[in-house]
């Protein structure tokens, strides 16, 4: 398995270069529009004065920081704004490994597949932790694969693939975890807004100087191309992310943090409410037609990713290019997840043509 290069591109350019129609599961890009008060941002700030089209503070506007640390509970100056949470999720992991404590990161199997690259880019080691079958992670089995050697731990909820949440006493005992090896919990909360079992629980419930949440504004706003996100740090970490930061990207777009900004003031609880409900409804349609199919599958408490398991058809990328080729459904292999999910195929329920899609996998698969 090659951790290295994410599967996704592969996937994506056969797909784009098929000879047919084909519906795309594979990308995580809402289909959904951003909220109204983002789009208006985005139009005020083309009117604004020229000064305001050169660089911004490098953590981040103030505003946004402060807006992002009244909602969080924390103090602005811990909060450093992103390009999106890839750079969030870097940021963490490189903290973690210039502490001096440890070369290895603990990681779930399986896996968002950018955290083992990160790892490895990086110069840490991977070591992976399995899951259960609904894809709970559990404190103990993270507890006796941690030593000496452990720098972090990441995890993800609501989780990708899986659709896991997290509950408030896992991240609890993480956390201790954590503190027990001089290590850092990094938990990506990307998918806070989808949340659809009401028992998602930040991190940033437990006081700790061994936590550290990265999110992004580029699912729960529709936004995957805006490249705003964040990452709260603990007070004696954050100086030298924002120096790294700085080094990297030197800051994050002005007109994009303007714009989330002016969201985040405006936009009503109903809009999230709104897109939960939409997923819930595409989960049902979804799973129904994998029933008729004859496949086993997961359903997501959170994110927007549904696992499927079709007998005698293993979540190879062979096999998915097959699926892209004869029925016209894009999906991504299992296999790029981690060797749990080898058997499996990951789908993303965020295209408007979910009915479509499942009824052309349940003719495939009759």
């Amino acid at each position: 398995m090659n951790y290295e290069t994410p599967l996704f591109f592969r996937v994506m350019e056969y797909a784009n270069a098929a000879d047919r129609d084909v519906i795309d599961m594979v990308s995580g890009n809402p289909d959904w529009d951003p909220p109204a008060a983002l789009r208006e941002g985005l139009r005020e700030y083309a009117d604004l004065e020229p000064d305001r089209f050169q660089y911004p503070p490098s953590e981040g506007v103030l505003e946004l920081r402060e807006e992002i640390a009244a909602r969080r509970g924390v103090d602005p100056e811990q909060v450093v704004v992103t390009n999106g949470g890839g750079e969030a999720n870097y940021l963490a992991m490189a903290r973690a490994l210039e502490r001096d404590s440890g070369t290895e990161i603990l990681l779930t199997d399986p896996v968002y597949p950018y955290y083992p690259g990160k790892t490895t880019m990086l110069g840490g080691t991977q070591t992976f932790v399995g899951t259960s079958a609904d894809g709970q992670l559990d404190p103990s089995a993270v507890r006796d694969a941690a030593s000496a050697e452990t720098a972090a731990i990441v995890v993800n909820t609501p989780n990708n693939p899986t659709g896991a949440v997290y509950p408030e006493g896992t991240m609890r005992e993480l956390v201790a975890v954590a503190e027990a090896h001089d290590a850092l919990l990094i938990s990506d909360e990307v998918y806070d807004h989808y949340d659809l079992s009401n028992r998602f629980a930040s991190a940033l419930t437990v006081d700790s100087d061994h936590r550290i949440v990265t999110n992004a504004f580029s699912k729960s706003m529709a936004v995957t191309g805006l490249r705003v996100g964040y990452a709260i740090f603990p007070p004696d970490l954050v100086e030298a992310a924002k120096s790294r930061h700085m080094l990297v990207n030197v800051a994050t777009t002005r007109p994009g943090q303007y714009a989330v900004l002016n969201a985040l003031r405006e936009t009503p609880t109903e809009y999230y409410e709104r897109n939960r409900r939409r997923l819930r409804e595409r989960v049902v349609t979804f799973t129904d037609a994998l029933d008729a199919s004859g496949a086993e599958y997961t359903s997501p408490n959170g994110s927007f990713y549904v696992l499927a398991r079709f007998d005698g058809f293993p979540g190879t990328l062979e096999n998915v290019m097959r699926l892209i080729d004869d029925a016209g459904v894009a999906g991504m292999p299992g296999e790029a997840f981690g060797e749990s999910k080898t058997a499996w195929v990951r789908f993303a329920l965020v295209t408007p043509r979910v009915e479509e899609a499942a009824a052309r996998l349940t003719e495939y698969f009759e």
